[in-house]
Parts: structure tokens; sequence; C-alpha cells
């Protein structure tokens, strides 16, 4: 499998194990991960993570904890067990929290586990941010603060809309990993999520992971949608 492909989260957004199955045994030759967030496992639970580790695709498991330090400790812990190779928590649980999780990779021998810390949700405007929270920082002020307060909760990087990728790399450095949601292909018709780019753009920036959803999974052809996504990003890095 290309670098390229390694680099490609393919969000696993629907609701059934069978939809499930259906993409990975398309897909599961072209990308390099699979996520599972909380709409299919609160149905189908652990079953459908032995589907992506039986594939060839790496687990991702996007629970975005956010609780007590030791019960933060004990989620990672039986993520991990369950064969996860990234998961998600949020940066606002702060990095007391974020060190347990951290912990509880080194404790399990997976210190090669990526733990990234959501900063803010690609949904939220600066204006309804601002308006939740009480805020009059700019949306990528905060990302950057959060970014800071992952570093020291010992994450290896962060979920963040490719809009605030470049601050995010000047303050952090390019090793601090930035997985990015919020990709849509161009001409996309507008949806829930308002900080898109494309993927081209999202590499350009400095994305080392992109996480591609509708434009893949709710595409008339899964496989072609993918080869865009691909072709897209190869483009970008391309000499």
């Amino acid at each position: 499998m290309s670098n390229i492909a390694n680099r490609l989260i393919v969000a696993l957004d629907v609701d059934t194990y069978d939809d499930a199955r259906a993409l990975v045994a398309v897909l599961g030759e072209h990308v390099g991960w699979f996520k599972i967030g909380p709409v299919l496992f609160t149905r189908e639970g652990p079953r459908v993570l032995e589907l992506i580790k039986q594939s060839d695709a790496r687990l991702f498991l996007d629970l975005k904890f956010h609780d007590i330090p030791n019960t933060v400790q004990g989620a990672v812990k039986n993520a991990i067990a369950m064969g996860a190779d990234m998961m998600t928590l949020h940066a606002s649980g702060g990095p007391t929290m974020l060190s347990a999780a951290r912990t509880a990779a080194e404790q399990a021998g997976r210190g090669d586990v990526i733990l990234v810390a959501v900063t803010v949700l690609t949904h939220l405007s600066e204006a309804e941010f601002n308006a939740t929270y009480g805020s009059t920082r700019t949306v990528q002020e905060s990302v950057v603060s959060l970014a800071r307060v992952a570093q020291e909760g010992r994450m290896t990087g962060v979920v963040a809309s490719a809009q605030e990728l470049p601050a995010i790399k000047q303050a952090m450095g390019r090793d601090f990993v930035v997985v990015t949601p919020g990709i849509r292909l161009p001409d996309a018709k507008a949806d829930d999520q308002t900080r898109v780019v494309t993927p081209e753009q999202a590499v350009r920036d400095g994305a080392d992971y992109l996480v591609v959803g509708r434009p893949i999974i709710g595409a008339k052809d899964p496989v072609a949608a993918c080869r865009e996504v691909l072709d897209r990003m190869e483009s970008a890095v391309a000499p």
C-alpha cells in the first residue's frame, strides 16, 4: 500500500455491522485506516472493531474520551486490548487526564498507539464557538492553545480543521501530528461541517492524516470516490 494511502482514514459513519462490512470489503485494499465512531460502536460493540482488525487496515477508535483521569486510563486500556491503533480524547479534559491515557498505553506495551486530542469540533463556526464558551479568542487561537494542552498531556497530536493546520504546525513543530476531518471534494453540497478544505489543500497545509467519511461512503461508487481523494492527496505531494 502506498504511503499516501496510509494517511487516509475512512470514517465508517454507518448504522450497522453489515453496512460497515460491505465498505471494508470494497475499500480495504485501498486505504490504510478505518475509523469507528460512537454511532456504530454503540450499536454493534466490539465485534465491529474485530471486523477492522481482520482486514489489512488499522483501527482508529473515535470515542472522544472525556472523564476523570482514572476512568480515562481504564477506557484507553480497554480500547488497546480491543486493538485500537489510534484514539481520540478531548483536549479540554486537561493535561492530567490526557497524561493518564498515555500512561495506559505505556503500561499496555503500546507506546506506538497514536493518541490525538480533539481541539475545536469542525462543525463550530467562530461565532457559535464564542457564544458557547464565552470566548473572545479566534477559533485559531483556541485551537493552538488546546494543542499546547495536548502536548503537555503527552499526546501524539491533535484533531483539528485544516484551516488551523499552518498555525498548529508553526506553534508545535512539524512532528506534532495533526489529524484533519472536514475534508470535502470541490463543489460538494453544504452540510453540518463549516470549516472544510479539499484533500489536496489539507496535505499542502501539513495534515498528517485525513479523515474522510461522507464523500467516500456516501458516493454511488465508494471505490472511485476513494481513488479521487487519494489522487488529489498524491497531487499535493508530487514534485
